[in-house]
């Protein structure tokens, strides 16, 4: 189990967060509009998705996004494959490039989340996790990004077509982000999340990264089946 942020470093990571947003809201503010009126005009109203999140500590925040699934179909999944009806023409592409997590920015600046951590999780995914595993990935604030998105960031895609995708992840892909997460935490530096940041624009925009990336879920689920069977 990882031990929360020293003080100092939690300092630290919050200068961090702030400067880096304010940074990044400057300058994708005209690509954060384009989308904002591409949702609008594509896909209607609203423009913003609000969904609660377990944030630091398991309390609760409102999550900011793009808009990229029909409005009302929201609850009727806990996961969206690439091929989920849900999603909406304009929202696929903003979700392949990440552009809709851009308004996440604000939530790093109201201190709900950070711009590297741990995934923010709805409460039914924080529930799955062993009691440890949780603690440990809540004793700080979520991320905008982190190390295990971007080794699983074309899990969307694998995902598509599976019978059970939603049990998938929740019981193989889930626990091995977790790990990663872990890893995360116990070694945290500052010039760690200035790398992931830099990984995970450069990643999200190469084909051959996708590629990489299918092939670690793929095998990580094939891995996870192979081992529940031998369980069976």
């Amino acid at each position: 189990m990882s031990e929360p942020l020293p003080v100092a470093h939690s300092a630290l990571k919050r200068a961090m967060d702030i400067l880096g947003a304010l940074i990044g809201l400057l300058l994708l503010a005209p690509v954060m509009l384009l989308v904002a009126v591409l949702v609008a005009v594509r896909s209607g109203r609203p423009v913003l998705y609000r969904e609660p999140r377990v944030g630091r500590d398991g309390r609760t925040f409102t999550l900011l996004k793009f808009r990229t699934l029909y409005p009302g179909s929201t609850t009727l999944g806990s996961i969206a494959p690439e091929d989920d009806p849900r999603i909406t023409a304009v929202g696929l592409p903003l979700r392949r490039a990440r552009l809709d997590e851009l308004p996440q920015l604000v939530n790093v600046l109201r201190g709900d989340m950070s711009l590297v951590g741990p995934r923010p999780m709805v409460q039914r995914h924080a529930d799955a996790l062993d009691e440890a595993t949780r603690s440990a990935v809540l004793s700080v604030r979520p991320g905008v990004t982190d190390p295990a998105s971007i080794l699983f960031f074309a899990e969307d895609a694998v995902l598509a077509g599976r019978p059970d995708a939603d049990a998938e992840y929740l019981g193989i892909l889930m626990p091995a982000k977790a790990k990663v997460q872990l890893d995360y935490l116990r070694h945290w530096h500052p010039l760690r999340d200035v790398g992931v940041m830099l990984q995970t624009v450069a990643r999200v925009w190469s084909p051959q990264a996708r590629e990489d990336s299918k092939r670690r879920v793929r095998a990580v689920l094939e891995a996870g089946l192979r081992t529940a069977q031998s369980g069976d």
